[in-house]
């Protein structure tokens, strides 16, 4: 108790707050960091006017201090929508609107527009993390916000929820596991015939159209390449009626300061570029041109095309990133949030949590009540699609 009374709970305005070199220490101590959580990105998000005040984002992250040593932080956003989340929640909102109590504000531990599981409670140890999310709970309290809710959370943030009596929230997502394929062909023999055989004529599809692919990484991704993957972006969201997320400042940023982070594919026809899809990698490679380190993770996040070519989704957002997987020997792609589309290119069914704190004791009570059921029919959904497996008996899934 006396280690805990040297504690100090400071709130952050901004993530430029924070020393880069502080947060990113303490990032790399967790065991399932992301390049998302990075203070670079978090900066970006901020500097580009991504995630503001002005776009609902509203930061106020939460940091513990040890004299000056950053014991714990995590970042905290206070929002007045439930866009850019992907874990939906309208139906409490909507509820709490019906019977005369503000939902909005609320609290949001969680790396905006982005629904990659990972550390959010970043602490020095378990007893430092369940401090941080008590300070974040109590902050709110006091600051009469409704609600905390922590996303794509990783499983010691989960244990500390649990140990803080947080309500506890399931979601599917799909990821690739790399079972040591030697070649695009040698993962392709693990599956059923029907599966290996769609695979094959999505791609025939977009070669006949005459379509090639060439992927660059890092620093080798030219300014005149990162322009054209934003106009790709862009025009995905404007084609549904919205405009982007992210700014192109926030890509020019990540250029800049976090380039070794991302793979870009970009698709071409007759001389011109058409297509394009972004991932990101949680890890170096050891040696210039070499394999990357065997626990490299690798995520899908953006795509955009400007020409319609049938199955060039596919292609560009799947078959080509586990293609340069496979030659590098990165051991995972995580597809990102739903679709279950993806089990027939082998992305299998994996349980995402989030972990919930509402200030209201009647709407707790109800929530509790509604995610008891919610679980069970994720439990049921998830034991439905693994029985759905794209895989060959008897190989490895």
């Amino acid at each position: 108790m006396a280690e805990e009374a040297t504690i100090i709970a400071r709130v952050l305005a901004s993530p430029l707050d924070v020393k880069a070199a502080d947060w990113n220490a303490l990032l790399a101590q967790q065991s399932h960091p992301t390049p998302f959580m990075r203070h670079e990105y978090l900066a970006a998000l901020h500097e580009s006017g991504s995630a503001t005040p002005r776009t609902g984002w509203v930061p106020r992250f939460m940091t513990l201090w040890d004299g000056d040593t950053l014991v714990a932080a995590c970042p905290l956003y206070l929002k007045n929508h439930s866009y850019g989340e992907y874990v939906f929640d309208w139906a409490w909102a909507s509820a709490y609107e019906q019977h005369g109590v503000p939902y909005y504000p609320k609290a949001v531990v969680a790396v905006p527009f982005t629904p990659v599981p990972g550390a959010r409670l970043l602490a020095r140890d378990d007893a430092a993390r369940g401090l941080l999310l008590q300070a974040v709970c109590q902050w709110c309290e006091q600051e009469g916000v409704s609600s905390v809710h922590m996303l794509f959370s990783a499983d010691a943030d989960v244990r500390a929820s649990n140990d803080q009596g947080l309500m506890l929230r399931h979601t599917v997502q799909f990821h690739w596991k790399n079972n040591g394929y030697d070649t695009f062909d040698h993962f392709l023999a693990s599956l059923t015939q029907d599966k290996r055989k769609k695979i094959r004529q999505e791609r025939r599809k977009v070669r006949d159209a005459g379509v090639t692919f060439r992927h660059a990484q890092g620093r080798n991704i030219a300014a005149a390449d990162w322009d054209f993957f934003y106009r790709c972006y862009e025009r995905t969201y404007l084609e549904h009626g919205n405009p982007p997320y992210l700014t192109r400042d926030f890509f020019a940023r990540m250029e800049r300061d976090m380039p070794e982070a991302w793979v870009l594919f970009i698709a071409e026809r007759e001389g011109q570029a058409i297509a394009s899809s972004l991932i990101a990698i949680s890890a170096l490679p050891e040696s210039a041109g070499g394999q990357f380190d065997p626990n490299t993770v690798a995520y899908g996040r953006y795509w955009g095309a400007l020409q319609r070519v049938d199955c060039l989704h596919f292609e560009a957002c799947y078959y080509q990133p586990l293609a340069w997987c496979i030659a590098h020997g990165v051991l995972r792609f995580e597809g990102g949030a739903q679709g279950e589309h993806k089990m027939a290119r082998a992305l299998m069914p994996v349980q995402a949590t989030s972990a919930h704190w509402l200030a209201h004791p009647a709407f707790a009570d109800a929530v509790e009540r509604f995610l008891a059921r919610e679980s069970e029919g994720v439990g049921h959904y998830l034991d439905e699609l693994r029985e759905r497996s794209p895989f060959r008996q008897g190989s490895v899934a």
